[in-house]
């Protein structure tokens, strides 16, 4: 599970107000709820885009701090894909991910590898528990 930060000065439920909504919008009827790490998120069984075999997302409610977007696609694999001939729908599926992130996020797959890099390089830098 990935989670992404907001721009700064930006909220998710300014970005995407009815996540469910969105989320449909984007992959598929909803088929419930799942909770991961104390979060409900919204899961969707049978995504329309045949690359993907499942998908998790939502939002990641923090008390004191700003929500995060998170998200978890499951993916068939590629030799599965290309077997079945579903090639454009690989490029679509590329397409769905960064349009629904860029659109919940505000931020373009480069600066969100770039924050992700930073998160890292941060935790590197913390003390182990000693």
């Amino acid at each position: 599970m990935k989670e992404y930060k907001m721009r700064r000065g930006e909220h998710l439920e300014d970005r995407i107000p009815d996540m469910k909504a969105k989320i449909e919008e984007y992959f598929g009827e909803v088929a419930g709820t799942e909770e991961y790490d104390g979060h409900e998120l919204y899961v969707v069984e049978e995504p329309d885009n045949p690359v993907f075999d499942r998908i998790v997302a939502g939002t990641a409610e923090y008390s004191g701090k700003k929500d995060k977007l998170a998200v978890h696609f499951e993916e068939r694999p590629a030799e599965e894909v290309i077997e079945a001939g579903h090639f454009d729908a690989a490029e679509e599926a590329v397409s769905l991910k960064n349009d629904f992130l860029l659109e919940a996020t505000g931020r373009d797959a480069k600066s969100r590898r770039e924050s992700m890099k930073r998160a890292v390089e941060d935790d590197a830098d913390a003390p182990d528990n000693v």
